[in-house]
């Protein structure tokens, strides 16, 4: 388990998914590059790695579970070769979602706008 600021995250595998401590630092890093904005809202970022049940798969999948305090959760996955594109994708999407989310409830808390000029002093 890791923590950026007050975000819990929580990092599952299955079976067909290597993970360690070595992963779980690579992937924290990640995941608080793309979401540290958002790390006020988001309470817990569940990760779970899963992939081809072959010896020889080599399709990733990342889902993010992100449960911002107070809302219902928000879910994203991605499917790649290896899991860390398989993460960086899904982080991505995750990213775009809650900035559709947050970002436009920010902009109407009095951001400028190209309806209203900004204040001169």
């Amino acid at each position: 388990m890791n923590k950026i600021g007050d975000m819990e995250i929580r990092i599952d595998t299955s079976k067909n998914v290597h993970g360690g401590d070595d992963l779980a630092r690579r992937l924290a890093g990640e995941f608080e590059t793309a979401l540290a904005r958002f790390a006020g809202e988001i309470d817990t970022l569940q990760v779970h790695l899963g992939g081809d049940a072959n010896p020889g798969g080599r399709h990733r999948r990342c889902v993010l579970e992100a449960r911002p305090a107070g809302h219902a959760p928000v879910v994203v996955s991605h499917h790649a070769e290896t899991v860390l594109e398989a993460c960086h994708g899904a982080a991505h999407k995750l990213e775009s979602v809650l900035e559709t989310k947050y970002g436009r409830a920010r902009h109407r808390k009095g951001a400028d706008t190209i309806r209203r000029p900004p204040a001169t002093r």
